[in-house]
C-alpha cells in the first residue's frame, strides 16, 4: 500500500505526549512560557479575527467552539462543559485544538487540549495578576480544588510570588486531593472548612467552581478593600459566582466584552456597564490597579486568542523532539484533481 506523503501528515500531540512535554520543560516554566506568548498575542490584539465562542447548550452541559486567526494562521478549540461529569468519573472539561495555514488551508498541528487549557488559564490568570495584583501578593484563596486548582497555584506562585496557599472546596476530599498534590512544590498550604476561612489574610481570592447556575461564591462583606480577584468559574450563561454588590464595588477587567458580557460574572450588570479591556492594559492604553485600596476584578472566561497563543506555542516547543506523532489526516493524490483515483488505487 502507498505510504502517505509529508503532504499528507500532520503533528499529533497525544496526551501521553503533552504530558511528557510538560515534564520535558517543568510545569510552571511552562506556564510561564504559554504566558509570554499569550502577552505578545494580546499586545497584537487588533490583527486577530474576534468573535464570541459558538456554543451548544443541553441541559447536561455545553460544547463550544473558540475559531480566530491572525491572517497567517488559524486556530480553534472544541471544548466542553459538563459539570455532572465528576459524578460519573468523567473530566468536567476535556478539549482539542487544531492550527491550520491561512495561505494553503492546510492543518498544521492538531493536540489534546485538556491538560494544555489547564495551563493556559492558569498562565492567563496569573499573567493578568501580575498587571493587577497587589505587589506584595503573599497569599492566595483557592476555592474550588478541582481539575484547574494546582495549575493555578503553580501559577501565582510562579508568576506573582504568592507562598501560601488556602485552600476550601465544598467537598473536602477534593481540597485534600489539592492539598496532596501541591505537599512538594514549596508552597505553604493550609486546608479551610469555610470560604470565609480560606479569605483570611489573602490578597488574591481565585473562584473556580463548576456547577452550570448562578452561585454566590463570595459575598460582597467577605471582600475587603485592596484585593484583586481572579474569577474563572462563571464562564457561561446562567454560570455565575460572585455577588452583584461585589462587581459595583470593583473595577472589572475582560478579555473581550462581547463574549464576557454574555458569559461572566458581568451578565448580571447593565449591558453598559464599564469594564476595562485587558489588551490595553498590556499595552499601556489603559491603567491596571491604581491604588492599595481598589478592587480588582479579572472576569475571566476564556477567549480564543488564548488558546492559539498555546496552539503556537506548543508547536514551536515540539520541533525538533519525539513529543508528537506524524498523523494522516490530509488526503494527498499525485494529481489534486485526481481524488477517485487515489482512492482506487488503494484497493
Amino acid at each position: 500500500m502507498t505510504q502517505p506523503s509529508d503532504k499528507a501528515l500532520v503533528p499529533f500531540v497525544s496526551v501521553d505526549n503533552m504530558m511528557r512535554l510538560v515534564h520535558h520543560i517543568g510545569v510552571e516554566r511552562m506556564i510561564t512560557q504559554i504566558a509570554a506568548q499569550i502577552e505578545s498575542d494580546f499586545k497584537r490584539w487588533e490583527s486577530f479575527d474576534k468573535t464570541p465562542r459558538i456554543p451548544a447548550h443541553s441541559p447536561h452541559g455545553v460544547i463550544e467552539l473558540m475559531p480566530t486567526s491572525d491572517g497567517e494562521a488559524y486556530g480553534f478549540k472544541y471544548v466542553n462543559g459538563h459539570p455532572k461529569n465528576t459524578s460519573e468519573g468523567l473530566q468536567t472539561v476535556t478539549a482539542f485544538g487544531l492550527l491550520a495555514d491561512v495561505y494553503t488551508g492546510y492543518p498544521t498541528l492538531l493536540t489534546e487540549m485538556t491538560m494544555l487549557t489547564a495551563l493556559r488559564t492558569a498562565a492567563t490568570s496569573a499573567l493578568v495578576g501580575s498587571y493587577l495584583a497587589p505587589k506584595s501578593s503573599r497569599v492566595m484563596a483557592m476555592i474550588g480544588n478541582g481539575a484547574q486548582s494546582e495549575f493555578q497555584c503553580l501559577a501565582f506562585k510562579a508568576m506573582c510570588g504568592i507562598d501560601t496557599v488556602r485552600l476550601y472546596d465544598t467537598d473536602h476530599a477534593a481540597t485534600e486531593k489539592c492539598a496532596s498534590n501541591l505537599k512538594n512544590s514549596g508552597l505553604t498550604v493550609v486546608l479551610c472548612k469555610t470560604p470565609e476561612d480560606a479569605i483570611e489574610g489573602a490578597q488574591i481570592i481565585t473562584t473556580c467552581t463548576a456547577d452550570k447556575k448562578y452561585a454566590t461564591i463570595l459575598t460582597d462583606n467577605m471582600v475587603g478593600p485592596g484585593v484583586h480577584i481572579n474569577a474563572i468559574g462563571g464562564d457561561c450563561p446562567g454560570k455565575t459566582e460572585l455577588h452583584r454588590d461585589i462587581l459595583l464595588r470593583s473595577e472589572i477587567f475582560v478579555e473581550y466584552p462581547e463574549q464576557t458580557r454574555i458569559e461572566g460574572e458581568i451578565q448580571a450588570l447593565a449591558e453598559d456597564h464599564p469594564v476595562t479591556e485587558l489588551w490595553q492594559v498590556m499595552t499601556g492604553q489603559a491603567k491596571g490597579r491604581r491604588d492599595d485600596r481598589q478592587i480588582t476584578l479579572f472576569d475571566s472566561v476564556g477567549f480564543a486568542i488564548e488558546d492559539f497563543s498555546a496552539l503556537c506555542y506548543v508547536q514551536s516547543a515540539i520541533k525538533g523532539t519525539d513529543f508528537f506523532e506524524p498523523l494522516d489526516m490530509l488526503a494527498d493524490p499525485d494529481d489534486p484533481r485526481d481524488l477517485y483515483g487515489m482512492l482506487m488505487r488503494a484497493s
